[in-house]
């Protein structure tokens, strides 16, 4: 592991002592890969004391740069991997909770039959921070709505309908289809997508902004919340496949559709294994009629 890898666990762990242990090295052996790398860069990085560690101000100013040059290290022994074959890759996914929870396992079994050695790494986010971790070669692709990550290769893969979720006993339930105008009135907990908010976007096509009272990042603690009777949302069909909570899902008017789709960098860059799995992916997804652009 290059002395960049080891600044980076260092941090994670906040301590020389802990990152040692994960690492199996000496303390004093990541030491003296920091002190390396300091005097590499003719700095000091990090500040020890009795509350554990921190980043100096240089410190702080090449952090970006040397997580780079470890995500590129990384990128460098996946290219030597892939000179071997396919027999031992990583594939690193951005993704969130309707697409992990819903897609992502049977995919990955049934391709994890066909190449048992490889190993998955999974990122969560939002559309915006996913794209982000694409950018900074955090993951090697990732799931998104392709509007969300224009600057990026995306493929489309399927649609899917946004629903509103009520209380059981909310006087709304009784509808067979709810308005954007009566979401409106009602005290809406607010899912945190990034930058680009499907509903929000009909909202303002229609003139009308939502009651948010809650802005939460995680579908499941929408619906308890939903449960609990503290507002109404709108959710993605997916993500309300397979659920116990007691709440009501109803069509809403106009129908509010996200686009989902995978995004990369360049995919002839990638790790053969990513490239291998994003193709796996398209394949199931031929009836979508999958589209790529740029």
């Amino acid at each position: 592991m290059n002395r960049y890898e080891v600044f980076l666990k260092v941090l994670e762990k906040g301590s020389f002592t802990n990152a040692a242990e994960e690492l199996g090295y000496t303390q004093s052996a990541v030491s003296q890969m920091i002190l390396a790398l300091e005097q590499e860069l003719s700095t000091t990085l990090i500040i020890r004391s009795r509350k554990g560690i921190s980043l100096t101000a240089d410190g702080e100013e090449f952090l970006p740069f040397i997580t780079k040059v470890a995500n590129s290290y990384r990128e460098l022994m996946e290219k030597s991997k892939e000179m071997q074959g396919l027999e031992s890759g990583n594939i690193r996914i951005g993704t969130f909770s309707s697409v992990s929870c819903h897609w992502l396992p049977g995919l990955i079994k049934e391709f994890k039959q066909r190449y048992p050695s490889v190993h998955f790494h999974l990122a969560q986010g939002e559309y915006t921070s996913i794209a982000q971790f694409i950018k900074e070669g955090t993951v090697d692709f990732g799931f998104v709505n392709p509007d969300a990550a224009k600057d990026l290769q995306t493929v489309t893969l399927k649609k899917d309908r946004m629903l509103a979720v009520l209380p059981v006993n909310h006087p709304l339930a009784k509808k067979e289809r709810i308005t954007v105008e009566e979401l409106a009135k009602e005290p809406f907990i607010f899912l945190e997508q990034g930058e680009l908010s499907e509903p929000l976007e009909i909202f303002k096509e229609k003139g009308f902004y939502p009651n948010i009272q809650y802005r939460v990042f995680d579908d499941y603690t929408i619906m308890s919340m939903v449960e609990n009777e503290l507002g109404i949302s709108i959710l993605p069909e997916l993500i309300l496949q397979k659920v116990d909570y007691e709440i009501v899902t109803k069509e809403i008017d106009p129908p509010i559709v996200r686009t989902l789709g995978i995004a990369y960098k360049n995919k002839k860059t990638l790790p053969i294994a990513s490239r291998y799995f994003i193709d796996f992916i398209i394949s199931r997804f031929q009836s979508s009629k999958v589209t790529e652009s740029r």
